[in-house]
């Protein structure tokens, strides 16, 4: 196990069910997650995303508690036809006045490396797959949240701003008071990080790297 196992949990939940509808795809589950990058990985449809909305409090539990931290946990999803007419600048206005520790020189940072910036006065509907996805990215690294969630960062981006989002983790990986946890299909070989959470719908809940108890 980690010797990171053993740290104060930013995030932690007991015994939690949930998912959309009546479909608990996430069952009993008690996880902690410390400071530092984190990783949910598994297959298509083990509950990736499902796990990281109940984090977040986007959807409601079925049994079990989830207990946050003070400083807020940060999700965003805009992928959804309701944003479709809003404008790119109009979302990361909107998420900064949610944000008491938004950093907004990070923002602008962020908006030139992954080449934004002509983007700010579109609609979400005009972007790309990859520009939209970028525009959550963005405003989820900027969040300054004491959890930051973030779902498959990488679909659909050009290989530039792949790195860029990987060096801003690999930096992440020791921030002694902050958490990223990121849900994807696995952990890029070789990076840093804290702990890894494996979603298997055939085999239950595996950890490598933190406490939990499933």
């Amino acid at each position: 196990m980690s010797s990171f196992s053993h740290a104060p949990s930013h995030l932690h939940v007991t015994a939690l069910s949930g998912g959309p509808g009546n479909l608990p795809l996430i069952q009993n589950l008690t996880h902690a997650w410390s400071a530092g990058v984190h990783w949910i990985c598994g297959d298509e449809g083990t509950g990736k995303t499902t796990l990281l909305r109940l984090l977040a409090g986007d959807l409601p539990t079925m049994t079990g508690s989830v207990s946050r931290p003070e400083g807020g946990v940060f999700w965003v999803d805009l992928q959804g036809a309701a944003h479709d007419q809003v404008l790119v600048q109009d979302c990361w206005d909107a998420m900064r006045k949610n944000c008491p520790r938004w950093n907004e020189e990070l923002l602008q940072q962020l908006i030139s490396d992954l080449d934004m910036d002509q983007h700010r006065h579109k609609r979400l509907n005009m972007l790309s797959t990859g520009s939209r996805r970028k525009v959550m990215v963005i405003g989820a690294l900027a969040s300054g949240a004491t959890v930051t969630l973030l779902d498959q960062p990488f679909v659909s981006l050009d290989l530039a701003s792949i790195q860029t989002i990987q060096d801003f983790l690999s930096e992440a990986a020791e921030h002694p008071q902050r958490a990223w946890i990121v849900a994807d299909y696995e952990v890029p070989a070789g990076w840093p990080h804290r702990g890894v959470l494996d979603l298997d719908s055939r085999s239950g809940h595996r950890s490598v790297g933190e406490e939990s108890g499933t």
